[in-house]
Parts: C-alpha cells; structure tokens; sequence
C-alpha cells in the first residue's frame, strides 16, 4: 500500500485531481449503464497502472541522469583544481605555502612548493598581503600573473598575463615619438665664420646626427641650419633614456675638441595618439631645454604631464647680446606706458637680488611716469635684506613705494602691470594670487627654466647666462628715457644683488657682469655700504662653523653638511656653509641640510661645474642654477633628507637625472 502511496506522491496532485475527477464521473456512470461502467473501469485502472509505472520509469531516468551527472562534475572539479591553466595556492598564517595545484609546479625547480615562503616565490607578495591587496601583479620565473587575493580563505588565484603583457608591450614600444633637435648655439658660433669652416662644422654635426639615427634606427631630416626634426618610437627612445642620450656627449666632446662650443638641445613628446599634439609637446620641450641653458634632453608625456631631463652638466655660454636687451627694454617700456600702475613682485624670502632688481624695475616706471610699488613680505626677511631694507626705510620717498601683499591685493587691477623679478614659478612668488588679478605680466629671471611656470606671461626676458636679475634689469636701465635717474642707495642696492649672486664676482661671472657692475659704480653704488649689509655678527659666524664641523665627504668628491637636531639656521647661513665647502680641496660639490626657523628642511647646493646641482636639487623639489640650486622641505627630517639626497646623488651618478 505504501509503495503505491509514493508512486501517487510521485505524479503531482494536478494528475491526481484528474483521476479524482475521473473515478467520480465513472461511478455516476455505473449508476445509469452498469456495462459500460466496467468497461470504463477496465480502462481507468489501466490508465491508472500506466500513469504510475510511467512516472516510476520517468523518476529512475532522473535519478540515473542526476547521479551521473554528478559524478561527471565531480570528476571535473577535481580535474579542474588540478589540470586547470591557472594557479592555485592556499597558504597558512605564517605566509607558507600549505597546498598548491600541479599548474605551479612548473614555476619552480623544487619538487614540491608546500612548506615554501611565499616569497621564494616571488618577493612582493607577502608585501601585498600585508597591505591586505585584493588584485596584483608578480613576476614568477619571467612570467607575469594578476593574482585575486582572498584574505578570509587564505587564497591565491594567480592567472597568466604573459602574453597580454607582451601584446601590451609590443603596443607601447610601437607608439610614435617626435623629437626636436637644436644646435643651441649655432648662429652665434657660425655668424662670422668663412663659408669654408662653416660648411666644416654642418658637415661634421650632420655625421654624427646620421650615424647616431642609423644605429638606432632614427628618422632624422634637416629642417633647417640650427634645426633636425626625428621620428621613432617608444622602444627606441626607452633605449636612448638607458643610454643617457649619448649623443649629447659626443657632439660636445667632438666639437669642443675643434674649439668649437656647440651643443644639442633635444625636445621629445610622448604618449599621444595625436601628431599635431605631439609636435606641440616636442617644441614645448625644447623650449623648456633652451630655457635652461640647453645642452639637454626634455621628454614631455602627453598623458601625465610630466618631464624627464637628461644632462645639462655644462655651463651655458654666454649668448645673450645688446641687441637684445635694447629690444626687452623698449618694449618692456611700452607695457609700462600703456598700463594704469606697476606692481613689482620677487620671490619669497627675498634676498639681495630680488630687492634690488625690484628698485630697478620700480626706476623703470617712474621713469616713464608710472606710479610703481615692490610688494615686500616685512615679516619675511633674513638678517642681511634686513639690513638693507632698514636703509631703505631712511630714505622716505623710496619706502613710500613698498607695499605688503594685501595692499597690493587691494591694488591690482586688470590694466597694472605685474614685473615679476628673479623666479618664475608662482609657487615661489610673494602672493601667488596677484597673477590672476592682471591680464598683464612680465617676467624677469635669470635662473634656469623649470616644469612650473606662470602662465600666459605678456613678455618673458629669461637669461640663465646672466649672474643675476639685477645684472638684467641693469642693463635694462641703460635703454630707458634719459630723465631716469638711480640714487646711491638705488644703485647700491642693484650692486649688491650682483656681488650676493656671484659671490663677489666668483662664481657666473661674464664680461656683461662687470659692465652692469661699472654702470652702477658710475651712478654712485657703494662698495662699501654692499659690505656692511653683507657683514654677520658673532654667533651667525659660530653657527656656520657648527654646520661646516658635521660635513661628510660622500663618493670622494661631494661634501655632505648635516645640521644639528633642533637647531635652526637661517637660509644664509645654510647657503654660506654651501660657499664655504666648495673651497675645500678635492670637493666639486657641497650640500648643506639643515632645520630652516621656518620649520621646514632646507638643503643649498652647490657646484664647480662638473657636478649639476639643478637636476639634483630638482628631484627634491627646488631648482636654481647647474652650479648654484636649493630646496625646501615640509614633513621629513633632516636625517630622510639626508638619505633621500645620497640616493639621488646616487641616481645621478649612474649617468641620468629624471624629473
């Protein structure tokens, strides 16, 4: 009874409730035709029968299906977990590999992976786990795999990306590369040389641009007599990067040995689907290179924006000329003229030249009969420019002409002329907001273009060849209307921004620096009065000696000052020890970090020459000249300042400097 119970359980009530129905209407018929009644029962039975035995056999057949089946995918897991073409490895709180399947087995020569620290397998993961990383990559005995981390199981799913990587790869090294190539200073050089040494030197530059282009399979075409445009690709340039850009030395070295100073300046662009913007980002490289003195290779990346710098380890030649500064000068007269005010602005924690430039700039407008204001941080002043200011200040009609930022925040209209002196960046200005405020902007500057830059400037006079900003707006001067005239404390002023930057006419001095010199001694600057602002008491003297006392040589040749823990030093000091380094024997370059009263880290650097302190200090963050370079610090101490600068240094030294 109970076998038929589960075979009707089997069948589903909707054909029990049919045979239900079915066995009532069949007796209403045994009540009218008894006959037919059996007749009809005969057949309901065995439709009954039928139904039963058919949902039995139905019922078997699934069981059979689903049992199989089971097995089936059994049997596949468990092929899957071993024989599939991805790695699995279950590793235990120790970071050890606990179990893996036989697909890793070939990563490695030992005959089994269990008992393994994971990093034997690859280094970086026990790395990633410990930073609770859901999806990285390693590299495992040259293959690359993403690895899906799961953290609560203990689990690594490691897939092969190796060939995607590769396809990936070979996409890259494919993409296209402009390149701009510049005899830097090929007209000065050529401009009165017979037909017969110049053809000498196009022919010899032109060689060795051909040769180079043929052993790296270079496109090179000449577009004109300063001027080569190349074609490549990113495999090339990666090759080129590794070799530090060879040909600069080789063009240098060649030429200099003919006694001619010629250099190349290479601009790049990167990254970029679009040619007219990766034309646009070559020259934009090599303006930047040009802008910092050339001899150098700028690589600009379309897609991140950033720039790499390779070499610039010469000093500039001198190339600017008179023609020039007439040129600067009569237009920077004409702003001046068309403007309704002059708002002159240095840098902040201004020194000798930023104050002194500054005047000269305020000279220029007086003299072309607009008014003029310097915008001077008064809390912001070292020691020495506190000297000068405070003569300054006895002369009443001169420091009527100072302002603080927020006046000249309150000033500053959309017709003043904004004169910015010796920077470039506006992170360095005094009040960085001013540049927004004027549709007019002049920059004046003599150090080495950098990555930043204000933007959309109505005239630019940057000379990395000169010793100093005060050095360019002396000469300047030269060119205003003759009813300008400089007091002794003016002139003074403009002589001790030159004296401070070539420290005393030591260090980036040209023949144009002792001409701005002499016209400033003819209109009465005093040598004397440079050296009382310049004069230091006692314990400024004692302090320095303290820095120069914890100097380190490093790799022979590069003297390391550290300053002591919790004692401050202002950035003159910092930059005198600098100086002083410099003058030991057997150094070609100083470095002196040090707690600045600010509360930041400052580090001076210094250079002969041979070693470009720009580069390093541009890493850190700063900049400045190849030999003359500083930065500031926030949120590390000296000591990681320290390491941090001996791990650049390091860089450097291997041969290439990337920003």
């Amino acid at each position: 009874m109970s076998k038929w119970k589960d075979r009707l359980a089997v069948m589903g009530w909707h054909i029990i409730s049919l045979y239900i129905l079915a066995f009532v209407l069949l007796i209403f018929l045994f009540y009218y035709n008894w006959i037919t009644g059996i007749v009809m029962a005969v057949i309901f039975a065995a439709s009954l029968y039928y139904s039963i035995e058919r949902e039995r056999q139905l019922e078997n057949q699934t069981e059979k299906y689903i049992s199989m089946l089971s097995y089936r995918v059994k049997k596949v897991g468990e092929e899957a977990l071993l024989e599939m073409p991805l790695g699995i490895i279950l590793y235990s709180e120790e970071d050890k590999i606990q179990w893996t399947n036989p697909y890793m087995w070939q990563f490695s020569d030992a005959k089994s992976l269990a008992g393994m620290d994971l990093g034997e397998l690859a280094a970086e993961i026990p790395v990633y786990l410990k930073e609770d990383k859901e999806n990285f990559w390693v590299t495992i005995a040259d293959y690359d795999f993403h690895v899906y981390h799961k953290k609560d199981e203990r689990l690594l799913y490691l897939f092969d990306r190796t060939k995607q990587i590769e396809i990936q790869n070979l996409y890259l090294n494919e993409k296209t590369i402009l390149a701009t190539i510049f005899l830097d200073n090929y007209e000065e050089i050529t401009q009165n040389m017979d037909d017969t040494p110049k053809s000498r030197i196009n022919s010899q530059v032109t060689s060795i641009l051909n040769k180079w282009a043929n052993e790296h399979g270079i496109y090179l075409k000449r577009t004109s007599q300063e001027r080569f445009m190349a074609v490549m690709n990113q495999a090339i340039l990666t090759e080129l990067e590794r070799t530090k850009f060879e040909i600069l030395d080789e063009v240098r070295e060649l030429l200099s040995d003919n006694n001619v100073p010629l250099t190349l300046s290479i601009g790049i662009g990167t990254a970029s689907e679009n040619l007219p913007e990766l034309g646009e980002l070559s020259q934009s490289s090599l303006d930047l290179a040009l802008g910092r003195g050339g001899d150098q290779v700028v690589i600009k990346n379309g897609e991140t924006g950033k720039v790499r710098f390779y070499g610039g380890k010469t000093n500039p030649i001198e190339k600017r000329t008179r023609v020039r500064a007439r040129v600067i000068s009569h237009a920077l007269k004409e702003l001046v003229k068309e403007s309704s005010r002059v708002i002159i602005m240095g840098h902040k924690s201004p020194d000798m030249d930023s104050i002194g430039a500054s005047i000269g700039v305020l000279k220029i407008a007086q003299a072309n009969d607009t008014e003029g204001f310097i915008v001077l941080d008064k809390d912001n002043i070292n020691t020495g420019v506190q000297r000068l200011v405070e003569e300054i200040k006895e002369e009443e009609e001169l420091w009527y002409h100072f302002i603080n930022p927020d006046s000249a925040l309150e000033m500053i209209t959309k017709d003043t002329l904004l004169v910015i002196v010796d920077t470039h960046k506006p992170s360095l200005v005094q009040e960085e907001r001013l540049i927004s405020k004027t549709d007019h902007v002049v920059i004046i500057d003599h150090h080495r273009r950098g990555e930043e830059f204000i933007d959309y400037p109505t005239l630019v006079y940057m000379e990395p060849y000169a010793s100093s900003a005060s050095e360019l707006i002396t000469e300047l001067l030269e060119y205003q209307p003759a009813k300008l005239h400089l007091s002794m404390l003016e002139a003074t002023s403009l002589l001790a921004g030159i004296i401070v930057d070539t420290k005393s006419f030591a260090l980036r001095t040209g023949s144009r620096t002792f001409e701005a010199a002499s016209y400033l001694r003819s209109k009465g600057a005093d040598t004397i009065l440079v050296q009382k602002f310049l004069k230091e008491d006692l314990d400024t003297y004692v302090k320095r000696s303290r820095l120069i006392e914890n100097t380190n040589i490093y790799r022979s040749n590069i003297a390391i000052s550290v300053g002591n823990s919790r004692e401050t030093y202002g950035p003159v000091i910092i930059a005198q020890a600098a100086d002083i380094l410099l003058t030991m024997s057997g150094i070609e370059a100083s470095f002196v970090i040090s707690e600045r009263e600010d509360g930041r880290i400052g580090i001076s650097a210094r250079s002969l020459g041979n070693v470009n302190v720009q580069i390093i200090m541009e890493r850190m963050n700063g900049g400045g000249h190849l030999t003359n370079a500083a930065t500031q610090l926030d949120e590390i101490s000296v000591i990681e300042a320290y390491e941090w600068l001996k791990e650049i240094i390091d860089e450097y030294c291997k041969g290439g400097e990337e920003k």
